[in-house]
């Protein structure tokens, strides 16, 4: 696989014979290691006027092969789909430690970094591939800040179309497969990454495959702006993604049945990658590699998904587990859905034949 053409052709392949499996917790990992303030710093931002430690994403530039290191130990556990260092890669969310100037190069850096790690060990049998995470930023522009100004908005959307645009070109030139807009928890946000993903490819002539994955905030079924998983997809149908999914916020037992909604709604791949379990009293996650691997093998064993991984609290023994659950089991099959006007605000609206 020499040319992105080619991978993106494994990919489509891959996806139509197996069950893909996505890595698990990049931040889980970095936790892991106990890294110093010193250590974020690095030689390039040892005079850095302000505290740069649980800037995850810089470590791309400052400690590249503690992140090398975790992208190669989820490819031993069998994962296909390695996610960038980017979670938080984009002017908005870096602007809390004034590093908006370094934002392309973080980005390029975590993308050349899980290329080389996936490149090292793809084969024809398994090719691995990289998507470029994308991030819901730290703002919100559905919902106001400000309990007393329920107008109010810190951020807009093309604002945020920007940074998006910005990160994506930088992910793009350090060699990723597909883009990851990932755990959304407001639907305009994410619209805004995909109008800056479509508006790229219109201008670059370059198609890019989109995962999007939302995340259900609690118990209610719904997005943090307040939508239902139906409703959500109706929102970003007009993407023509890749997978569409859930992610974060809930562990498996919790997420099943709103990925079950969504397999039923949507006429693409389906994708989950749960945390590993609920947090506990400490903000740590219990729920062992094989308790994870046994609900998502039942996802499979239902039909509900094409893509399977680990958010938070998830290491590369719950990868292993995972892999070893869905190995040689059959994908979803989307099923075609008959041509009707679908809209949506909280709820989702489907207009009669």
């Amino acid at each position: 696989m020499k040319t992105p053409a080619d991978r993106l052709d494994a990919l489509y392949s891959a996806a139509k014979t197996r069950v893909l499996v996505l890595d698990g917790a990049m931040g889980t990992m970095i936790q892991n290691l106990k890294l110093s303030e010193d250590d974020f710093r690095g030689d390039q931002f040892r005079d850095w006027p302000q505290d740069l430690k649980g800037n995850n994403d810089l470590l791309n530039l400052t400690q590249p092969l503690s992140v090398k290191n975790i992208h190669s130990a989820y490819l031993s556990a069998g994962a296909d789909i390695l996610k960038t260092n980017t979670f938080n890669a984009t002017t908005i969310a870096q602007a809390d430690y004034a590093m908006e100037a370094h934002v392309a190069d973080i980005n390029r850096k975590g993308a050349e970094i899980a290329r080389a790690a996936a490149d090292a060990v793809s084969t024809a049998d398994k090719p691995r591939f990289v998507a470029g995470a994308i991030g819901p930023t730290n703002r919100t522009a559905s919902i106001s800040p400000n309990v007393e100004d329920p107008g109010f908005r810190n951020i807009n959307f093309d604002t945020l179309a920007r940074a998006y645009y910005e990160q994506a070109d930088a992910l793009v030139e350090g060699g990723i497969d597909l883009f990851l807009v990932e755990t959304v928890f407001d639907t305009l946000n994410a619209k805004a990454a995909i109008f800056a993903l479509l508006e790229r490819e219109e201008k670059t002539g370059r198609h890019i495959p989109i995962m999007i994955s939302g995340t259900i905030t609690d118990l209610s079924g719904r997005t943090l702006s307040g939508q239902t998983p139906e409703a959500f997809w109706h929102s970003v149908m007009h993407a023509k993604p890749f997978s569409v999914g859930f992610n974060c916020a809930l562990g498996a037992e919790q997420l099943r049945p709103h990925v079950a909604a969504i397999s039923r709604a949507a006429d693409v791949r389906v994708s989950a990658h749960p945390n590993a379990g609920l947090p506990n009293d400490l903000g740590g996650y219990d729920e062992t590699p094989d308790q994870t691997a046994a609900h998502l093998q039942e996802w499979t064993d239902a039909g509900l998904v094409n893509i399977v991984g680990g958010c938070c609290g998830t290491t590369p023994d719950h990868i292993r587990a995972i892999e070893k659950a869905v190995r040689g089991k059959s994908p979803r099959q989307p099923a075609g859905l008959p041509k009707r006007l679908r809209l949506s605000g909280l709820e989702p609206f489907i207009g009669v034949a």
